[in-house]
């Protein structure tokens, strides 16, 4: 795989001002971004989070996963926290794709569940990769992460890479009446970290971003 790196430019938020990199994978024609936000210290764990893309729930604001109340919790924590990074990955529904992904929601109305229709489709559960991360971390100067993920296949990855995992913060956000199922198969099907609390109302909380 190789990773070039494009162009930086300010990506102004309703959490604050953001830096965007981007990256193009030349052997796929895929475009990769990195967020960045603050100043980041090379010799500290830096909070952030590896976010594979979901234009349904990222842009479209569905309720069929939490993917899109991830994207903007993490986000809000970052500016919080005041320095922090986002790797925003191309690879939609779980790397089959968005027109796959609309086929496999189609199974799911019919009763599947998120597993069971991406194999009836001839898929595996989880076609994700994860090695363009580390050209992507050493441009932006991180070595040491505060990993905002449910996911343990994430931290492994990074970890396989040689990026130095030193905490996995949960991020246990979005539950709703359309995805309690879905989330219930990522925990039992796919391994995902998630806490009872996580299906309390407590949890599922997104606080609106500050006025400017």
């Amino acid at each position: 795989m190789s990773i070039k790196y494009v162009a930086t430019s300010k990506l102004p938020t309703p959490w604050g001002v953001f830096a965007m990199h981007g990256f193009e994978d030349t052997d796929t024609g895929k475009e990769h971004v990195a967020l960045t936000f603050g100043q980041l210290d090379a010799n500290s764990p830096i909070l952030g989070r590896i976010h594979s893309e979901c234009l349904t729930g990222d842009a479209l604001f569905s309720l069929r996963c939490d993917c899109g109340f991830q994207l903007q919790t993490a986000m809000q924590n970052i500016a919080e926290a005041g320095q922090g990074f986002i790797l925003y990955l191309r690879q939609e529904g779980r790397g089959i794709g968005l027109l796959n992904k609309i086929r496999a929601y189609e199974l799911q109305d019919q009763g599947a569940n998120t597993v069971e229709a991406n194999e009836r489709l001839g898929f595996e559960a989880d076609m994700r990769k994860y090695d363009m991360i580390k050209p992507m971390m050493e441009k932006i100067g991180v070595h040491q992460v505060k990993l905002m993920t449910n996911n343990p296949r994430k931290v492994k990855a990074m970890k396989e890479l040689g990026i130095d995992v030193v905490e996995r913060v949960p991020l246990q956000v979005g539950k709703n009446r359309y995805n309690e199922a879905y989330l219930k198969t990522k925990s039992t099907e796919l391994g995902h970290m998630m806490s009872e609390y996580h299906f309390t109302e407590e949890a599922n909380v997104v606080k609106p971003p500050k006025a400017e």
